[in-house]
């Protein structure tokens, strides 16, 4: 089985190595470029937590700051383990969407202890601020990085979906969904996706992707890289 990872570059290398010792091939195609935004120091004081619902926010921090002591609480694995090794002490993972994100933090963090900033991009998804706010957490969000839509399908990506040597598409955000579905009907390439299978991150996901009449819709049964790459290789199965 061969799937086309769709994730930034940073993302999708790990995810490959992890589906190749599983026995899938991959074809990466990234359709959002990643630019860290440069600026001056952030304002950390008072700061008890990060919360990071991406990788990027994590990398884009720490391309920033040189401070590795706050806490990170992050939404789900991938992003846990980018915190890790950047060089972030404690670091505690949601396993889960910005809903189990909260959650977590509403378990684990008073509010009178200091407020939490979000280390994001321009776009965001869910409703963290108003979760952890009626909490009564005080919430900052510092926008760190932008990620730029490719503005077309490359032609290897083209031929493997026209000629079929992609058995699938993995697709992680609804954003992502929404460029892959523009992109390959500017290639002309839709019809062929009838074939394919579309694994996706979450329902939100799917309802984007949906636009495009595929074989079959595979949502991964947790919105985590782990989940994913079963549900990947369950279907390989």
């Amino acid at each position: 089985m061969r799937v086309l990872l769709t994730r930034p570059r940073e993302d999708a290398q790990p995810l490959a190595a992890a589906l190749r010792e599983r026995g899938v091939d991959v074809l990466i195609e990234p359709l959002l470029s990643v630019e860290i935004m440069p600026g001056p120091s952030l304002d950390l004081d008072q700061v008890q937590a990060l919360l990071a619902t991406s990788a990027n926010g994590v990398r884009a921090f720490a391309a920033r700051e040189a401070c590795r002591e706050l806490p990170v609480y992050a939404v789900g694995d991938a992003t846990a383990r980018t915190a890790r090794e950047i060089g972030f002490g404690s670091v505690e993972t949601a396993a889960g969407d910005v809903d189990a994100l909260a959650d977590l933090v509403r378990r684990r963090l008073e509010p009178g202890d200091g407020p939490l900033l979000h280390v994001a991009g321009t776009v965001i998804a869910g409703d963290l601020a108003g979760r952890v706010e009626a909490a009564g957490f005080r919430y900052r969000r510092v926008v760190l990085y932008r990620a730029r839509k490719t503005e077309r399908l490359s032609p290897e990506a083209v031929r493997a979906i026209r000629n079929r040597d992609v058995d699938g598409v993995v697709l992680f955000s609804p954003r992502t969904a929404e460029t892959f579905v523009a992109l390959v009907a500017a290639a002309r390439s839709a019809d062929a996706c009838q074939s394919l299978t579309v694994f996706c991150l979450s329902h939100a996901v799917a309802a984007k992707a949906g636009a495009v009449g595929w074989n079959r819709i595979v949502v991964a049964r947790r919105p985590d890289q782990a989940a994913m790459v079963e549900a990947i290789c369950t279907r390989t199965g």
